[in-house]
Protein backbone atom coordinates (compact mmCIF):
# COMPACT_ATOMS: atom_id res chain seq x y z
CA UNK A 1 0.00 0.00 0.00
CA UNK A 2 2.69 2.62 0.84
CA UNK A 3 4.52 2.00 -2.43
CA UNK A 4 1.22 2.34 -4.31
CA UNK A 5 0.64 5.75 -2.76
CA UNK A 6 4.17 6.83 -3.67
CA UNK A 7 3.60 5.48 -7.19
CA UNK A 8 0.72 7.90 -7.54
CA UNK A 9 1.97 11.00 -5.76
CA UNK A 10 5.63 11.09 -6.85
CA UNK A 11 4.85 11.12 -10.60
CA UNK A 12 2.12 13.69 -9.94
CA UNK A 13 4.56 16.06 -8.27
CA UNK A 14 7.06 15.32 -11.05
CA UNK A 15 4.50 16.25 -13.73
CA UNK A 16 3.81 19.52 -11.94
CA UNK A 17 7.48 20.53 -11.86
CA UNK A 18 8.03 19.33 -15.43
CA UNK A 19 5.15 21.58 -16.49
CA UNK A 20 6.57 24.52 -14.55
CA UNK A 21 10.00 24.07 -16.16
CA UNK A 22 8.70 23.69 -19.72
CA UNK A 23 6.32 26.67 -19.55
CA UNK A 24 8.93 29.46 -20.05
CA UNK A 25 10.20 27.66 -23.16
CA UNK A 26 6.68 27.24 -24.52
CA UNK A 27 5.68 30.79 -23.60
CA UNK A 28 8.69 32.25 -25.37
CA UNK A 29 7.84 30.28 -28.52
CA UNK A 30 4.14 31.21 -28.48
CA UNK A 31 4.71 34.93 -27.98
CA UNK A 32 7.59 35.10 -30.42
CA UNK A 33 5.46 33.55 -33.16
CA UNK A 34 2.29 35.44 -32.12
CA UNK A 35 0.25 32.28 -31.65
CA UNK A 36 -3.05 33.91 -30.76
CA UNK A 37 -6.34 34.50 -32.55
CA UNK A 38 -6.12 37.57 -34.73
CA UNK A 39 -9.80 38.53 -34.37
CA UNK A 40 -12.67 38.01 -31.96
CA UNK A 41 -15.57 35.64 -32.49
CA UNK A 42 -17.83 37.16 -35.15
CA UNK A 43 -20.51 34.53 -35.71
CA UNK A 44 -22.39 32.10 -33.49
CA UNK A 45 -22.71 28.42 -34.36
CA UNK A 46 -25.98 29.09 -36.20
CA UNK A 47 -24.41 31.85 -38.32
CA UNK A 48 -25.79 34.88 -36.47
CA UNK A 49 -23.72 37.84 -35.39
CA UNK A 50 -22.03 37.13 -32.03
CA UNK A 51 -22.14 40.63 -30.53
CA UNK A 52 -21.99 39.57 -26.86
CA UNK A 53 -19.39 36.83 -27.34
CA UNK A 54 -17.19 39.22 -29.30
CA UNK A 55 -17.16 41.67 -26.39
CA UNK A 56 -16.54 38.97 -23.77
CA UNK A 57 -13.60 37.32 -25.56
CA UNK A 58 -12.00 40.38 -27.20
CA UNK A 59 -9.28 38.21 -28.74
CA UNK A 60 -7.65 40.79 -30.98
CA UNK A 61 -6.86 43.09 -28.03
CA UNK A 62 -5.82 40.51 -25.42
CA UNK A 63 -3.21 38.80 -27.61
CA UNK A 64 -3.09 35.74 -25.34
CA UNK A 65 -1.56 32.69 -27.06
CA UNK A 66 -3.36 29.40 -27.57
CA UNK A 67 -1.72 25.96 -27.18
CA UNK A 68 -1.30 26.21 -23.41
CA UNK A 69 -2.62 22.66 -23.25
CA UNK A 70 0.83 21.54 -24.39
CA UNK A 71 1.90 22.09 -20.78
CA UNK A 72 -0.70 19.57 -19.60
CA UNK A 73 -0.21 16.70 -22.04
CA UNK A 74 3.47 17.47 -22.53
CA UNK A 75 4.21 17.15 -18.81
CA UNK A 76 2.16 13.93 -18.68
CA UNK A 77 3.96 12.42 -21.66
CA UNK A 78 7.41 13.34 -20.34
CA UNK A 79 6.63 12.07 -16.84
CA UNK A 80 5.29 8.73 -18.09
CA UNK A 81 8.38 8.06 -20.15
CA UNK A 82 10.77 9.44 -17.54
CA UNK A 83 9.64 6.81 -15.05
CA UNK A 84 9.54 4.15 -17.78
CA UNK A 85 13.13 4.91 -18.82
CA UNK A 86 14.34 4.95 -15.21
CA UNK A 87 12.67 1.57 -14.63
CA UNK A 88 14.30 0.19 -17.78
CA UNK A 89 17.79 1.50 -16.99
CA UNK A 90 17.60 0.54 -13.30
CA UNK A 91 15.44 -2.62 -13.28
CA UNK A 92 16.49 -3.63 -9.77
CA UNK A 93 15.79 -0.23 -8.21
CA UNK A 94 12.70 1.40 -6.74
CA UNK A 95 11.98 2.89 -10.16
CA UNK A 96 10.90 -0.54 -11.43
CA UNK A 97 8.02 -0.36 -8.98
CA UNK A 98 7.16 3.26 -9.77
CA UNK A 99 6.77 2.99 -13.54
CA UNK A 100 3.08 3.09 -14.43
CA UNK A 101 3.21 2.54 -18.19
CA UNK A 102 1.31 -0.71 -18.65
CA UNK A 103 -0.45 -2.31 -21.60
CA UNK A 104 -3.69 -3.14 -19.81
CA UNK A 105 -4.16 0.17 -17.96
CA UNK A 106 -2.32 3.14 -19.44
CA UNK A 107 -1.43 2.46 -23.08
CA UNK A 108 -4.90 3.26 -24.40
CA UNK A 109 -5.57 6.45 -22.40
CA UNK A 110 -2.06 7.70 -23.15
CA UNK A 111 -2.50 7.02 -26.88
CA UNK A 112 -5.86 8.82 -26.83
CA UNK A 113 -4.39 11.75 -24.92
CA UNK A 114 -1.60 12.24 -27.45
CA UNK A 115 -3.80 11.63 -30.51
CA UNK A 116 -6.35 14.19 -29.32
CA UNK A 117 -3.56 16.60 -28.42
CA UNK A 118 -1.97 16.44 -31.87
CA UNK A 119 -5.26 16.95 -33.70
CA UNK A 120 -6.05 19.87 -31.41
CA UNK A 121 -2.57 21.26 -31.98
CA UNK A 122 -3.17 21.35 -35.73
CA UNK A 123 -6.45 23.18 -35.14
CA UNK A 124 -4.79 25.70 -32.82
CA UNK A 125 -2.01 26.38 -35.32
CA UNK A 126 -4.52 27.03 -38.09
CA UNK A 127 -6.61 29.23 -35.80
CA UNK A 128 -3.58 31.41 -35.18
CA UNK A 129 -2.82 31.66 -38.87
CA UNK A 130 -6.30 32.36 -40.26
CA UNK A 131 -8.84 35.16 -39.96
CA UNK A 132 -11.56 34.32 -37.45
CA UNK A 133 -15.27 33.72 -37.88
CA UNK A 134 -17.16 31.57 -35.38
CA UNK A 135 -14.34 29.13 -34.73
CA UNK A 136 -11.58 31.59 -35.46
CA UNK A 137 -10.43 29.57 -38.43
CA UNK A 138 -8.75 26.22 -37.89
CA UNK A 139 -10.23 22.80 -38.58
CA UNK A 140 -13.97 22.88 -39.12
CA UNK A 141 -16.24 21.46 -36.44
CA UNK A 142 -17.19 18.68 -38.87
CA UNK A 143 -13.55 17.62 -39.27
CA UNK A 144 -12.90 17.68 -35.53
CA UNK A 145 -16.03 15.66 -34.81
CA UNK A 146 -15.05 13.19 -37.52
CA UNK A 147 -11.63 12.76 -35.92
CA UNK A 148 -13.12 12.25 -32.46
CA UNK A 149 -15.63 9.77 -33.92
CA UNK A 150 -12.89 7.72 -35.58
CA UNK A 151 -10.85 7.81 -32.37
CA UNK A 152 -13.93 6.69 -30.46
CA UNK A 153 -14.66 3.86 -32.90
CA UNK A 154 -11.10 2.60 -32.55
CA UNK A 155 -11.31 2.88 -28.77
CA UNK A 156 -14.70 1.17 -28.59
CA UNK A 157 -13.49 -1.64 -30.84
CA UNK A 158 -10.34 -2.08 -28.73
CA UNK A 159 -12.39 -2.38 -25.55
CA UNK A 160 -14.79 -4.85 -27.17
CA UNK A 161 -12.40 -6.97 -29.26
CA UNK A 162 -9.13 -6.76 -27.34
CA UNK A 163 -10.23 -6.25 -23.73
CA UNK A 164 -13.39 -8.33 -24.01
CA UNK A 165 -15.55 -5.59 -22.53
CA UNK A 166 -19.20 -5.53 -23.63
CA UNK A 167 -21.01 -4.27 -20.54
CA UNK A 168 -21.28 -1.20 -18.35
CA UNK A 169 -21.90 -1.00 -14.64
CA UNK A 170 -25.12 0.66 -13.52
CA UNK A 171 -24.65 1.94 -9.96
CA UNK A 172 -26.81 0.17 -7.36
CA UNK A 173 -28.19 -2.15 -10.09
CA UNK A 174 -25.37 -4.18 -11.60
CA UNK A 175 -23.76 -4.86 -14.95
CA UNK A 176 -25.74 -4.38 -18.14
CA UNK A 177 -24.47 -6.46 -21.08
CA UNK A 178 -24.66 -4.57 -24.37
CA UNK A 179 -22.85 -6.75 -26.87
CA UNK A 180 -21.94 -4.81 -30.00
CA UNK A 181 -23.98 -1.85 -28.74
CA UNK A 182 -21.05 -1.21 -26.43
CA UNK A 183 -19.12 0.38 -29.32
CA UNK A 184 -21.73 3.02 -30.33
CA UNK A 185 -22.24 3.82 -26.64
CA UNK A 186 -18.51 4.47 -26.36
CA UNK A 187 -18.71 6.77 -29.39
CA UNK A 188 -21.67 8.68 -27.93
CA UNK A 189 -19.88 9.27 -24.64
CA UNK A 190 -16.66 10.42 -26.30
CA UNK A 191 -18.42 12.88 -28.62
CA UNK A 192 -20.61 14.13 -25.79
CA UNK A 193 -17.76 14.73 -23.36
CA UNK A 194 -15.61 16.24 -26.10
CA UNK A 195 -18.34 18.79 -26.82
CA UNK A 196 -18.03 19.90 -23.18
CA UNK A 197 -14.52 21.12 -23.96
CA UNK A 198 -16.03 24.51 -24.80
CA UNK A 199 -15.87 25.13 -21.06
CA UNK A 200 -12.40 26.51 -21.84
CA UNK A 201 -13.66 30.07 -22.10
CA UNK A 202 -12.47 32.00 -19.02
CA UNK A 203 -9.01 32.24 -17.47
CA UNK A 204 -8.51 29.35 -15.05
CA UNK A 205 -11.92 27.76 -15.66
CA UNK A 206 -11.16 24.57 -17.57
CA UNK A 207 -8.00 23.74 -15.62
CA UNK A 208 -9.77 23.67 -12.27
CA UNK A 209 -12.77 21.73 -13.56
CA UNK A 210 -10.66 19.06 -15.25
CA UNK A 211 -8.39 18.76 -12.21
CA UNK A 212 -11.38 17.92 -10.02
CA UNK A 213 -12.68 15.38 -12.56
CA UNK A 214 -9.38 13.52 -12.93
CA UNK A 215 -8.85 13.61 -9.16
CA UNK A 216 -12.13 11.73 -8.77
CA UNK A 217 -11.03 9.05 -11.21
CA UNK A 218 -7.69 8.78 -9.44
CA UNK A 219 -9.56 7.76 -6.29
CA UNK A 220 -11.92 5.46 -8.20
CA UNK A 221 -9.09 3.65 -10.00
CA UNK A 222 -7.09 3.36 -6.76
CA UNK A 223 -10.07 1.83 -4.96
CA UNK A 224 -10.25 -0.83 -7.71
CA UNK A 225 -6.58 -1.67 -7.44
CA UNK A 226 -5.81 -0.16 -10.86
CA UNK A 227 -2.75 1.63 -9.52
CA UNK A 228 -1.19 2.40 -12.90
CA UNK A 229 -4.42 4.00 -14.11
CA UNK A 230 -4.75 5.92 -10.84
CA UNK A 231 -1.20 7.20 -11.30
CA UNK A 232 -1.95 8.22 -14.88
CA UNK A 233 -5.07 10.15 -13.84
CA UNK A 234 -3.21 11.81 -11.00
CA UNK A 235 -0.31 12.78 -13.27
CA UNK A 236 -2.81 14.58 -15.48
CA UNK A 237 -3.89 16.50 -12.37
CA UNK A 238 -0.23 17.41 -11.80
CA UNK A 239 0.03 18.72 -15.35
CA UNK A 240 -3.20 20.66 -14.93
CA UNK A 241 -1.93 22.29 -11.74
CA UNK A 242 1.20 23.42 -13.58
CA UNK A 243 -1.02 24.82 -16.32
CA UNK A 244 -3.22 26.58 -13.75
CA UNK A 245 -0.17 28.21 -12.19
CA UNK A 246 0.15 30.25 -15.38
CA UNK A 247 -3.51 30.28 -16.47
CA UNK A 248 -4.93 32.04 -13.41
CA UNK A 249 -5.94 35.60 -14.45
CA UNK A 250 -4.40 37.20 -16.30
CA UNK A 251 -3.72 34.02 -18.26
CA UNK A 252 -0.35 33.61 -19.89
CA UNK A 253 -1.95 31.26 -22.44
CA UNK A 254 -5.18 29.35 -23.07
CA UNK A 255 -5.73 25.59 -22.84
CA UNK A 256 -7.43 25.67 -26.27
CA UNK A 257 -8.17 22.71 -28.52
CA UNK A 258 -4.90 20.84 -28.02
CA UNK A 259 -5.65 20.68 -24.31
CA UNK A 260 -9.40 20.13 -24.28
CA UNK A 261 -9.43 17.48 -27.01
CA UNK A 262 -6.64 15.56 -25.26
CA UNK A 263 -8.33 15.76 -21.87
CA UNK A 264 -11.91 14.98 -22.91
CA UNK A 265 -11.07 12.00 -25.09
CA UNK A 266 -8.67 10.42 -22.59
CA UNK A 267 -11.17 11.06 -19.79
CA UNK A 268 -13.74 8.84 -21.51
CA UNK A 269 -11.18 6.04 -21.85
CA UNK A 270 -10.32 6.30 -18.16
CA UNK A 271 -14.02 6.20 -17.25
CA UNK A 272 -14.60 3.02 -19.28
CA UNK A 273 -11.45 1.36 -17.91
CA UNK A 274 -12.75 1.88 -14.38
CA UNK A 275 -16.25 0.72 -15.46
CA UNK A 276 -17.49 3.98 -13.92
CA UNK A 277 -18.72 5.49 -17.15
CA UNK A 278 -22.23 6.35 -15.91
CA UNK A 279 -20.61 8.04 -12.92
CA UNK A 280 -19.03 10.34 -15.51
CA UNK A 281 -22.47 11.94 -15.87
CA UNK A 282 -22.06 13.17 -12.29
CA UNK A 283 -18.32 13.81 -12.08
CA UNK A 284 -18.26 15.69 -15.41
CA UNK A 285 -21.66 17.31 -14.91
CA UNK A 286 -20.32 20.81 -15.61
CA UNK A 287 -18.94 19.67 -18.98
CA UNK A 288 -22.31 18.17 -19.86
CA UNK A 289 -24.25 21.26 -18.77
CA UNK A 290 -21.88 23.48 -20.73
CA UNK A 291 -22.41 21.48 -23.91
CA UNK A 292 -26.17 21.23 -23.32
CA UNK A 293 -26.50 24.99 -22.89
CA UNK A 294 -25.09 25.60 -26.37
CA UNK A 295 -27.33 22.94 -27.92
CA UNK A 296 -30.40 24.36 -26.16
CA UNK A 297 -29.51 27.85 -27.34
CA UNK A 298 -29.18 26.75 -30.96
CA UNK A 299 -32.43 24.76 -30.93
CA UNK A 300 -34.29 27.57 -29.22
CA UNK A 301 -33.24 30.15 -31.80
CA UNK A 302 -34.07 27.75 -34.63
CA UNK A 303 -37.52 26.63 -33.49
CA UNK A 304 -38.63 29.69 -31.49
CA UNK A 305 -38.04 32.29 -34.19
CA UNK A 306 -34.72 33.56 -32.88
CA UNK A 307 -35.64 33.60 -29.19
CA UNK A 308 -32.80 32.74 -26.81
CA UNK A 309 -32.85 30.81 -23.53
CA UNK A 310 -29.54 32.31 -22.39
CA UNK A 311 -28.10 35.77 -22.96
CA UNK A 312 -25.20 33.99 -24.61
CA UNK A 313 -23.98 30.41 -24.71
CA UNK A 314 -22.21 28.45 -23.34
CA UNK A 315 -23.48 28.79 -19.79
CA UNK A 316 -20.39 30.35 -18.18
CA UNK A 317 -20.54 33.21 -20.70
CA UNK A 318 -24.22 33.67 -19.83
CA UNK A 319 -23.23 34.38 -16.23
CA UNK A 320 -20.61 36.84 -17.44
CA UNK A 321 -23.21 38.59 -19.58
CA UNK A 322 -25.45 38.87 -16.51
CA UNK A 323 -22.71 40.84 -14.78
CA UNK A 324 -20.76 38.19 -12.87
CA UNK A 325 -17.05 38.88 -12.82
CA UNK A 326 -14.82 36.23 -14.41
CA UNK A 327 -13.36 35.52 -10.95
CA UNK A 328 -16.81 34.78 -9.52
CA UNK A 329 -17.69 32.45 -12.39
CA UNK A 330 -14.39 30.54 -12.14
CA UNK A 331 -14.41 30.20 -8.36
CA UNK A 332 -18.00 28.97 -8.26
CA UNK A 333 -17.35 26.52 -11.07
CA UNK A 334 -14.32 25.21 -9.17
CA UNK A 335 -16.43 24.73 -6.04
CA UNK A 336 -19.17 22.96 -7.97
CA UNK A 337 -16.70 20.77 -9.84
CA UNK A 338 -15.23 19.56 -6.53
CA UNK A 339 -18.71 18.84 -5.14
CA UNK A 340 -19.76 16.89 -8.24
CA UNK A 341 -16.44 15.02 -8.18
CA UNK A 342 -17.07 14.02 -4.55
CA UNK A 343 -20.65 12.96 -5.29
CA UNK A 344 -19.60 10.89 -8.29
CA UNK A 345 -16.77 9.24 -6.37
CA UNK A 346 -19.17 8.23 -3.59
CA UNK A 347 -21.57 6.68 -6.10
CA UNK A 348 -18.69 4.79 -7.78
CA UNK A 349 -17.37 3.45 -4.47
CA UNK A 350 -20.67 2.33 -2.92
CA UNK A 351 -22.68 1.58 -6.07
Amino acid sequence: MPIDVVKIFLPTATAFFVGIVMTPILTNFLYRHKMWKKSSVKLTMDGREATISSKLHNDEERKTPRMGGVVVWGSVFLTVFLFFILATVFPESIFAKLSFLSRNQTWLPLFTLIAGALCGLVDDYLVCREAGTYAGGGLSLRIRLAFVSVLALLGGWWFYAKLGMDSIHIPFVGDAHLGLLFIPLFVIFMIGIYSGGIIDGIDGLSGGVFAAIFSAYTIIAFSQGQIDLAAFSSVIVGGLLAFLWFNIPPARFFNSETGTMALTTSLVVVAFLTKAVLVLLIVAFLLIVTSASSIIQILSKKFRKGKKVFLVAPLHNHFQAKGWSPYKVVMRYWVLSIIFAIMGTIVALVG
